[in-house]
């Protein structure tokens, strides 16, 4: 009888707990109609490998912090541009070398969080390596993913436009 007494309380407070805690964000990233045109220029498996890690990046960083719980995120790649060539900018240009080409990279993505309570709040943030010097990583998408991290630590922070 001693154990059930020490039980029910017990299963009331994980009961509890398990009904507080949080239901993740819902994460949609699409590419604008006008980046689009451009998408294709760095090849349809680059650009959806880079939606696919936006909508991880974010997805990850907001569970972790447990922010923005039962929120629906949309969120639309305006730019992407690569710190080296991609596949398809190799292909149609044989000149360029996928090891030694180096650009400056970044990414541009903007679209709107709605709250559980129904607040709609725009969000629009960019970032891009400004010279060749900032240009720390070796991939591809250095520049891209710095840009998709730190947007996600601005939503989870309640910050969604980058001034």
């Amino acid at each position: 009888m001693r154990h059930f007494a020490f039980l029910a309380p017990l299963t009331a407070a994980i009961a509890l707990a398990g009904a507080a805690a949080a239901q993740p964000s819902s994460v949609s990233v699409t590419v604008s109609p006008d980046f689009a045109k451009t998408a294709a220029e760095l090849g349809q498996r680059d650009v959806q490998q880079q939606v696919d890690d936006l909508t991880a990046t974010v997805t990850r960083v907001l569970t972790e912090r447990n922010a923005l719980d039962v929120a629906r995120i949309e969120l639309v790649i305006t730019d992407l541009k690569p710190n080296r060539p991609t596949m398809q900018q190799v292909t149609d240009k044989p000149g360029l070398d996928m090891m030694r080409s180096l650009s400056i990279g970044g990414a541009a993505i903007e679209g709107s969080v709605t709250t559980a309570s129904g607040e709609v709040h725009p969000v629009k943030y960019d970032y891009y390596s400004s010279t060749l010097a900032e240009v720390r990583g070796s991939t591809t998408w250095q520049d891209a993913s710095t840009a998709f991290d730190r947007l996600a630590r601005n939503l989870a922070e309640g910050r969604y436009v980058k001034r």
